[in-house]
């Protein structure tokens, strides 16, 4: 009885204190596709992604059954970062959806000003000045974009009639002796109170930007700005240089098949000094027996049997997550570094490896020496025949290519040709009266003259182990690809190599090679192809540049350089992030300068993201069934090779 009470009082007592028009709700992710072209069409940073964002704190003026409620103390508040733009799960704020849309394209279009702002001096690192740069990036938007200020001037309106409602609400039990509804013209208030002269400034510069420029101090935060654009969250204390876990010990609970996956939120992080000089009873108390776990600082060793599918939902309820340089840290990272095979037992390591550079786009130039990439190869394969399964596979793919008239055309009883025709001479040899003239016993094979090199870049990180389906993992289907596309390859006549990468941090990028150009197709190829398994992190720039560096040696007009992955760069250190992503589009642009064709083919569903900003518009295909990739990948190459 008790539950169903609290459930009416929890009901009726959300309904006295929400703000939110249900009905006219608009969801980020129904036009996260739209607000990115729109950003990017807008000037915004091509490196960047748009997400939703989290919650965040206000410490603003409550009503009381607001603060009965323990409502309208976290707000989702926009804001942008180096990485990405926050924008709210959904805009419910005012009566209509279109406003609601168009709320979310002003933001958009805002954030991107600030980012023009921001490549011309300003760092959101440092970005304090709040009232003035959103007033500024505003007036420039009004004055630049008619369609801007007419967007703008609808928005403006319903928010001041929003605010005014809501202060006049506020301050009515307070404002005892003067009407609450005139408390922007007396000048009671703003004498008395430095929050409503503050809510004053607000209203006047939402009115006219550019108005004032001095945001008056105030005990309080006003009421949240719906259009303007916040402050990144920013990380203090002891910690700056925390390292991420090792990913090989995160967890994922497995999703039903059709369960929609849930936005990420970043969470606040705050720093923690957890060392210390001694764990455990200092003093045994027999009264406090039953408060041991109280004192003692209990490491539970994980196992590998350990799998908490709740981690995850834990994280969603936290507002700050604590970080700290606790023991356990360090024990990850010796168990992430004995993960790594043994020398017997790995692949054959071919040389000291090779210094690579890398990009840093903080400098804007590249640092000599910044990696190290090891060529390696599995010296101790079993030769394997192209099984049952792959050969029907190849089938189908060559017919295609017959189709298209690409596969090599044999004629018999040719004067010339590459191997002697048996049939024809015995045909001759029997004739009672030979007729030297017309001795016609060749086999000619003509081969169309398309001069292609092709090097395939495989991703073999962490992230493929990944389940796509009850059978297959991703690196099962990139196996599958590279065993049939090599067989169409061959038949084809095109040169070709394949590789594959994965990394640990700068100085261990893992190079593996499966087939260079100057080895033939073999079962001993297949057999490499066939044991290629999930390696460790995606260090996309170092691989790029020797795979572009190997291509740029050989002959022949048309080069391309095919890229077949899963995810964004990234890896243990700073290449997790913006970092990564500009390093691999630098990698990319060198590749292009070398007269390269790179192309990448990704099952990653958010490609759209940062894949454009990578290779540019026409520079990749996503492939959104993945099961499909090894009847995908040959059609992708022959109208990509097509082009040239």
């Amino acid at each position: 009885m008790e539950e169903v009470v609290g459930k009416i009082w929890d009901k009726w007592l959300t309904s006295q204190v929400t703000t939110d028009h249900v009905a006219a709700k608009v969801h980020f992710s129904e036009l996260q596709t739209q607000l990115l072209i729109y950003y990017r069409a807008m000037g915004g940073d091509g490196a960047k992604s748009l997400e939703i964002a989290e919650k965040r704190d206000l410490n603003i003026r409550r009503s009381t059954m607001q603060k009965i409620a323990g409502s309208h103390k976290q707000f989702y508040l926009s804001w942008q970062d180096e990485r990405s733009v926050r924008l709210p799960p959904f805009i419910a704020l005012f009566a209509e959806k279109d406003l609601n849309q168009s709320l979310y394209f002003w933001l958009t279009a805002l954030a991107a000003q600030l980012d023009k702002q921001s490549r011309s001096g300003l760092s959101y690192k440092d970005m304090t000045d709040w009232f003035n740069d959103n007033q500024q990036a505003t007036r420039h938007l009004i004055t630049q974009y008619a369609g801007l200020r007419r967007i703008y001037s609808q928005l403006a309106h319903e928010v001041l009639g929003l605010r005014n409602l809501e202060l006049e609400t506020l301050l009515a039990k307070e404002a005892t002796k003067t009407k609450a509804t005139e408390f922007f013209n007396r000048d009671f208030f703003s004498q008395k109170d430095g929050l409503t002269l503050a809510e004053k400034a607000i209203a006047t510069v939402i009115k006219i930007p550019g108005a004032m420029d001095k945001y008056p101090h105030s005990h309080k935060d006003v009421l949240p700005v719906p259009l303007w654009l916040y402050p990144p969250l920013i990380t203090q204390g002891a910690g700056a240089d925390f390292e991420p876990a090792d990913e090989k010990n995160k967890t994922q609970p497995k999703r039903k098949t059709g369960e929609v996956q849930e936005i990420d939120q970043r969470k606040k992080a705050q720093y923690v000094d957890d060392n210390r000089k001694t764990d455990g009873l200092l003093i045994f108390q027999a009264e406090a027996l039953m408060t041991w776990t109280e004192q003692i600082n209990l490491d539970r060793c994980q196992s590998d049997e350990d799998d908490d599918t709740d981690i995850t939902e834990i994280a969603k309820d936290l507002d700050i997550i604590s970080l700290s340089r606790h023991r356990k840290a360090s024990a990850a990272r010796i168990r992430f570094d004995l993960d790594l095979p043994a020398a017997a037992q790995d692949d054959l390591r071919l040389g000291e490896g090779i210094l690579l550079p890398e990009w840093d786009y903080k400098q804007q130039r590249l640092v000599d020496d910044a990696c190290v990439l090891q060529t390696m190869i599995s010296d101790e394969v079993e030769p394997i025949a192209l099984s049952s399964e792959y050969q029907k596979l190849s089938q189908d793919i060559l017919a295609l290519f017959a189709h298209l008239g690409l596969t090599p055309h044999r004629r018999k009883a040719q004067k010339s040709g590459d191997e002697i025709d048996l049939d024809a001479w015995l045909d001759d040899y029997a004739l009672p009266v030979k007729d030297t003239s017309k001795q016609a016993f060749y086999i000619d094979t003509q081969r169309q003259n398309r001069d292609v090199n092709c090097l395939i870049l495989a991703d073999l990180s962490l992230s493929t182990e990944a389940y796509i389906d009850d059978k297959q993992r991703v690196i099962d289907v990139i196996r599958d690809s590279l065993m049939v596309f090599s067989e169409a390859l061959t038949r084809l006549g095109d040169e070709f190599a394949l590789y594959g990468f994965s990394s640990v941090r700068s100085q261990h990028v893992r190079y593996h090679i499966l087939k260079n150009f100057d080895m033939p197709h073999s079962d001993h190829v297949r057999g490499r192809i066939a044991r290629i398994e999930p390696g460790y992190y995606t260090r996309m720039g170092a691989a790029i540049r020797q795979s572009s560096q190997l291509l740029a040696e050989r002959g022949g007009a048309n080069k391309i350089l095919l890229i077949i992955t899963d995810g964004k760069p990234n890896d243990l250190d700073k290449y997790e992030g913006r970092y990564g992503i500009e390093d691999t589009r630098q990698a990319i642009v060198e590749a292009k300068l070398l007269g390269l064709v790179p192309y990448c083919v990704t099952i990653d569903k958010k490609g759209h993201d940062y894949l454009p900003y990578l290779f540019g518009h026409h520079g990749f295909s996503i492939v959104s069934n993945a099961s499909e990739l090894p009847r995908v990948l040959p059609k992708i190459y022959l109208h990509l090779t097509a082009m040239h």
